[in-house]
């Protein structure tokens, strides 16, 4: 699977950065590119239409403020785009968060938290998943490592209070 990100300044990379590592992990691969929705659209559509020639399966748009970048990429195309609604600025992502729960009806944007770049990492996997069985194998293995996690602290907290 391959997957483009894009975010609206330099300033939204160290936010972004966590979804690369989950990408890393999962060995899919990605491009990043800094582009405005507003300020460079010509830029925004040549970043599209050349992942659309890699055969991206995921767009990942980090945006915040009047957060419009995730809906350019998704009237740009026809594959899933996952918004992450950035903090700063006044309203500290809410506005963001508004802006890309807000498409509408038939140009649809997957949001997830604000700041959530992990999970939109962890969405793209799952779009991925769907038709890769050995991307579905590596997330399913992740999956059942965490819940296992969860037991082992459990027993570690029961063991603790006697039980």
């Amino acid at each position: 699977m391959h997957v483009g990100i894009v975010m609206g300044s330099d300033s939204d990379l160290p936010v972004m950065k966590k979804a690369f590592a989950i990408l890393d992990d999962f060995g899919v691969t990605y491009d990043v590119t800094i582009a405005s929705a507003h300020r460079t659209p010509k830029k925004l559509a040549d970043f599209v239409a050349a992942e659309e020639t890699k055969g991206v399966g995921a767009f990942i748009a980090g945006a915040g403020m009047a957060a419009a970048l995730p809906g350019v990429v998704a009237s740009l195309t026809l594959k899933p785009v996952i918004g992450v609604p950035l903090s700063g600025a006044k309203l500290d992502g809410m506005d963001a968060l508004f802006s890309i729960v807000q498409m509408p009806s038939g140009i649809p944007v997957a949001t997830v938290a604000i700041d959530g770049t992990k999970n939109a990492a962890f969405l793209a996997v799952e779009i991925g998943a769907v038709s890769d069985k050995a991307l579905y194998e590596k997330y399913k293995a992740y999956r059942e490592k965490a819940a296992q996690e969860i037991y082992a602290k459990d027993e570690k907290l029961q063991a603790s209070l006697g039980k």
